[in-house]
């Protein structure tokens, strides 16, 4: 007698969790028929939102690019002689550098030099694909580029795996500048070519150039004899006669 009431419990037991199941189904169907149309609408708000979000940073980045762009090519209107180059400001030669790159069809040119940038002033793409670091030295008329900068150079080619290595200057390079520069195919771009490309030549055509060193001899002559400041000819100490 009391198997069959435990039997019986169980059974009614059962039956009420299948009912409640149900009866949790059902709701839960009902439920989101309510629910569904709501959750669909936020579900589209905010996909509309992270859109438009989105295109106000792509829109807000272009803007950006486009007046950088427009500053970058009024540096190369205004400044049309090396004289008005040699006073400018570091950050605007790198800007002038980088507008020149843009001019001759090299993509992705982006002016980065700030600190900490890893010896980085501009970076993009040659036309034919090939990725480049360039660095920029606006010094004065009489200074020249030094080795150390460009060991500097060839360790943030390494760095960056940058193809190419370009160094910019509206001065000259040393002679062990020039040397190493050689042994690492660092393309040169010295105050004459800088001048010419500024003209007009194109970027190929400068670093064809680059590989001809710096002028001969009577063109080295001569930017001594202009940039180099003069120097004092000392003064010969005369000699004493011993008193006899």
């Amino acid at each position: 007698m009391a198997r069959r009431k435990s039997r019986a419990a169980r059974r009614r037991r059962l039956q009420r969790q299948v009912v409640g199941v149900a009866v949790g189904v059902v709701a839960v169907v009902v439920a989101w028929s309510w629910v569904w149309p709501y959750l669909l609408v936020l579900a589209v708000l905010a996909g509309l939102g992270g859109l438009g979000w989105w295109g106000l940073r792509v829109h807000r980045g272009l803007r950006e690019r486009d007046r950088l762009w427009r500053e970058e090519d009024r540096l190369l209107e205004v400044n049309r002689s090396m004289s008005q180059i040699d006073g400018m400001d570091p950050d605007d030669f790198e800007h002038m550098v980088a507008a020149l790159l843009r001019r001759d069809g090299c993509t992705e040119v982006q002016k980065v030099g700030r600190t900490n940038d890893g010896g980085r002033d501009v970076i993009g793409f040659l036309p034919d694909g090939r990725s480049m670091v360039v660095q920029c030295k606006r010094f004065a008329p009489d200074r020249t580029v030094g080795d150390k900068d460009m060991r500097d150079l060839l360790g943030t080619r390494t760095n960056f795996r940058a193809d190419v290595a370009v160094l910019v200057t509206n001065t000259r390079f040393s002679r062990n500048a020039l040397t190493t520069a050689a042994r690492n195919a660092i393309v040169l771009v010295h105050r004459d070519l800088l001048d010419s490309w500024r003209k007009g030549s194109t970027f190929d055509a400068v670093i064809a150039a680059a590989g001809g060193g710096q002028g001969n001899r009577q063109h080295l002559k001569r930017w001594q004899q202009t940039y180099t400041p003069p120097h004092r000819t000392p003064r010969r100490r005369r000699k004493r006669s011993l008193p006899s």
